[in-house]
């Protein structure tokens, strides 16, 4: 039973307090990107949580299997964003041979998002967080799924807001980019405010 609130509290810490997006700006580049179109939106938060959970295990075998065997090697810390980096490179390439060698339709679907995901920092910002706070195999899932969630809330977001965002009452000046910034920005403060942070 305790895998489940494990696997529950990280994914919901993931969701909404340590959203990658609005506590982290990881990855607000690829958000803008895929907030014009629903299917975009939904694409990459697919393809974020495939590559966020399997990472997830396979980060969760690294930092369990190899701390225990170099835990003694005081600069093991030093190659853990290179051992990170190749995990998700590995998987990244393995994934993408077994989808256009055994299926071909779903690989030109799926093309434009895979490479701007794996590439996307909220990816490996997600792990290194994850490292921190995972506690067993399940707590590190449960946040791999959190992180893809929590992408796919602040894409959500962007897209019902987008046309009026970019609406002829915006000025000139603040149309695109700019405007979406500053609406990241506020629902980063309302999130800051949800999750009980004050100033001091």
């Amino acid at each position: 039973m305790e895998f489940i609130t494990n696997f529950m509290s990280a994914a919901l810490v993931a969701l909404f307090l340590q959203n990658a997006i609005y506590e982290r700006a990881l990855g607000i580049n690829i958000l803008l990107y895929a907030s014009r179109r629903k299917w975009d939106v939904i694409g990459f938060t697919l393809s974020l949580c495939y590559i966020t959970i399997t990472s997830s295990a396979a980060i969760w075998a690294l930092d369990f299997g190899l701390a225990a065997a170099f835990g003694e090697y005081e600069n093991y810390a030093m190659f853990v964003p290179v051992l990170y980096i190749a995990t998700v490179g590995i998987i990244y390439v393995v994934s993408l041979l077994i989808v256009w060698k055994y299926f071909h339709k779903l690989f030109k679907k799926i093309k434009k998002f895979v490479h701007l995901t794996v590439f996307n920092c909220a990816v490996l910002g997600g792990l290194f967080i994850n490292s921190l706070a995972g506690r067993d195999f399940f707590s590190y899932i449960g946040y791999g799924l959190g992180t893809a969630l929590g992408f796919f809330l602040a894409g959500f977001l962007l897209y019902v807001s987008y046309e009026r965002l970019n609406s002829e009452l915006v000025p000139r000046a603040f149309r695109g980019m700019p405007i979406m910034i500053i609406y990241v920005g506020i629902l980063s403060m309302a999130l800051h405010a949800f999750a009980g942070y004050v100033v001091s």
